[in-house]
């Protein structure tokens, strides 16, 4: 299991969330990504899901 970081941010660059969670690869990765957005209804915020190597598996702006 790898553990990826996912944060929201407010317009004004605020952050409205900064959690870490762990997936198999970066496909789980983006599912649970996108469910905890969902969840939270921060799916039109500013949002990013790093893997721990760097790049982003989500990323809206």
């Amino acid at each position: 299991m790898k553990t990826y970081h996912l944060t929201v941010f407010e317009k004004d660059g605020n952050k409205l969330l900064d959690e870490t969670f762990e997936a198999a690869d970066d496909n789980e990765a983006k599912k649970v990504g996108m469910g905890k957005l969902k969840e939270k209804g921060y799916e039109e915020h500013t949002h990013r899901c790093v893997a721990p190597e760097g790049h982003m598996v989500l990323f809206h702006r």
